[in-house]
């Protein structure tokens, strides 16, 4: 067999053989993934794609346009969990799967679909993994970004890297908003979503508090929205900001993703939820500090990218969660007038006013 020989012949219209992606499974990774069920469905249109996913990603996949299922298997990050892959593999056998795609580099990823013998196993190469992919890639580390590298999986030997990727979707029906508002006790007037939680402390932008605080002299209801390591940060903008601030943080993922499509503007650091809220066609602002906008900004596209420009720091980007120069000046120096600025034109621009 050879094992650089690319999958199933193009064009081949007639196979119906599902497909699974195993996915990197950070939030923000996994909407990307988006881009990579796309690129699969305008390949082979009449094959099912599946996604791996974990519980607190699982509630992303119903939003995702193309995508079957969700196949919803937890496995711990710092072991091999032998059981558990033997039982995932036991899962995959049954459901027929053509072609895996093995999106993260780890050796773990490739067991489950190596035991469940999915004939056409695809990733690159790394960690060891010969036996346990049967069709390598190579190149990876000439791939500028993140998504270059996912998506050219789902292409074919060789194929070039498109001018634009298919942007990541994810789509919440209307009603469902209305009700998730009602549900929350939320007005129907202009609210503006803030992501204050981030992975690595240096990505985080510190003056939420007085943005919300501003945001409401003007009229704006603020949310608050994250999971449970944001609910400190909550409580403090929402001391900051009074009455017309909502903590909307908690451990539901899906609660996240509908105050997401309900706002009028999101506001996030560099995080899983300024990925979701790009997704959803919410006008989004990315806060960018040691992080490279280009390398890992969402495809969507953003409203506003917001870095500081006040002077050229030798540091930026690091790339680091933690900030161990220049007193992380990279995100103190944005000033929340500045942002709050920008979130009132990126309102006006979408035709939201706030209550006044």
């Amino acid at each position: 067999m050879n094992h650089n020989s690319q999958f199933s012949e193009d064009p081949d219209r007639s196979d119906t053989r599902p497909i699974l992606i195993i996915p990197y499974m950070w939030i923000g990774d996994f909407v990307r993934n988006h881009t990579v069920v796309r690129v699969l469905k305008q390949r082979w249109p009449n094959r099912p794609v599946d996604l791996l996913t974990t519980s607190l990603c699982a509630p992303l996949v119903d939003y995702m346009p193309g995508v079957r299922e969700g196949i919803v298997w937890d496995l711990p990050r710092g072991r091999l969990a032998v059981g558990r892959q033997l039982s995932l593999a036991k899962l995959l056998r049954a459901r027929n799967y053509g072609t895996a795609l093995v999106l993260p580099r780890t050796w773990k990823a490739a067991i489950a679909p190596a035991l469940a013998a999915i004939p056409e196993r695809v990733g690159f190469v790394g960690e060891f993994r010969f036996g346990l992919l049967n069709r390598w890639r190579w190149g990876e580390k000439k791939l500028p970004r993140f998504i270059d590298k996912n998506a050219a999986l789902a292409q074919p030997v060789g194929a070039p890297l498109p001018p634009e990727w298919p942007v990541p979707q994810l789509r919440v029906p209307p009603e469902d908003i209305v009700r998730w508002r009602q549900a929350n006790g939320l007005s129907a007037g202009a609210a503006v979503a803030l992501a204050p939680g981030s992975v690595g402390v240096s990505k985080r932008w510190t003056s939420y508090p007085e943005a919300a605080r501003l945001l409401v002299e003007r009229g704006l209801e603020v949310w608050v929205v994250g999971g449970p390591a944001e609910k400190g940060l909550a409580q403090e903008i929402v001391a900051a900001g009074g009455a017309g601030v909502r903590d909307l943080t908690g451990t539901d993922l899906r609660n996240g993703v509908l105050a997401m499509a309900a706002a009028g503007v999101a506001i996030s650091n560099d995080s899983g939820l300024m990925h979701i809220a790009a997704a959803l066609g919410t006008p989004t602002m990315g806060i960018f500090g040691p992080t490279s906008p280009y390398l890992w900004a969402p495809l969507n596209g953003l409203a506003a990218t917001v870095v500081q420009d006040k002077e050229v720091l030798s540091c930026q980007p690091c790339q680091s969660t933690v900030c161990k120069m220049n007193d992380h000046r990279c995100m103190r120096d944005i000033a929340a007038s500045e942002v709050v600025a920008i979130a009132q034109r990126v309102l006006g621009e979408a035709g939201v006013r706030a209550e006044t």
